[in-house]
């Protein structure tokens, strides 16, 4: 007997535009009081613009310490330098997946003066153990993202972890993060799976999804609205509809189960450890 796609919508969220690095428009999905909730994600800013004043004035050098930075460009081209001596350049399609660790000190401007700017930043916490890890970089083209079309109507592209028998550009033992950019058709139905360990969340950028399986409670999701899906125990995953052409990510990874403490760019377990980064960067220990 199969088990069930049994997820449904427990929340739905409107993001919170604000202004970020040196004013950059964004719409904040993912906010501080769901950290717990949705363990080990910290954070999830959208921003999408053609208006050149939102995004020129980018995010210069500023520090992280203790957790990953995901940044997935939709459209538009980004630069990325560090304190370690890396550089890359983010572009349509690309994925910049940035291990802060022990600290790190790196800007994010971008590389045009007209035309749209869209994507999404995400933050992965990472485990006490491996918060002072040593940082590292990887810069993944449109081309070193897998792709799979499990059925018709339906195009995914697998950022990270496995799904429909695809392995991702990226993996991680501790967190087992699933981050997937999928696109359906109109009227067509997906049984999406994920692992009954993880917390998980849907995130509409196009279109509207219908969630939850046949003959039970279903909820519609917008463009510009994030789906928190209930922790249904035994869940292989969750159905979703596209009740128009939609694209959608689905988000989801193992809980750490730890302390959170944090302070802007530092997210350690303490806040021992967080004054102690915050003495680092100032001493220029990054």
């Amino acid at each position: 007997m199969s088990t069930p796609y049994t997820r449904q919508i427990e929340r739905l969220v409107n993001g919170i535009p604000t202004q970020d690095g040196a004013g950059v428009s964004l719409t904040r999905v993912l906010t501080h009081d769901l950290q717990r909730r949705l363990d080990p994600f910290l954070m999830l800013d959208a921003f999408h613009s053609d208006e050149p004043s939102d995004y020129l004035a980018g995010f210069p050098d500023h520090p992280h310490r203790g957790f990953e930075t995901v940044t997935y460009m939709l459209a538009g081209r980004m630069r990325h330098r560090d304190n370690a001596g890396n550089e890359g350049l983010l572009e349509p399609g690309g994925m910049q997946w940035m291990t802060a660790g022990r600290g790190l000190v790196h800007s994010e401007l971008p590389e045009q003066e007209n035309g749209l700017m869209s994507g999404f930043q995400l933050w992965v916490n990472l485990a006490g153990k491996d918060k002072m890890t040593d940082p590292g970089y990887q810069d993944i083209p449109s081309a070193g993202i897998p792709e799979t079309e499990p059925q018709p109507g339906v195009k995914v592209r697998v950022l990270a972890g496995t799904a429909f028998g695809v392995a991702g550009a990226i993996s991680r033992e501790t967190t087992e993060p699933l981050y997937l950019d999928l696109k359906l058709e109109s009227g067509v139905t997906l049984d999406l799976p994920i692992p009954a360990t993880h917390n998980a969340f849907l995130y509409v950028y196009e279109g509207k999804l219908a969630v939850g399986a046949a003959g039970s409670e279903t909820r519609a999701a917008e463009a510009g609205r994030m789906a928190v899906l209930s922790n249904a125990v035994g869940s292989a995953g969750v159905t979703v509809r596209a009740e128009q052409g939609s694209r959608f990510l689905l988000i989801a990874g193992k809980p750490l189960n730890e302390p959170i403490a944090q302070w802007g760019p530092f997210v350690m377990n303490t806040r021992e450890q967080v004054e102690a980064a915050i003495d680092d960067f100032r001493a220029g220990r990054f």
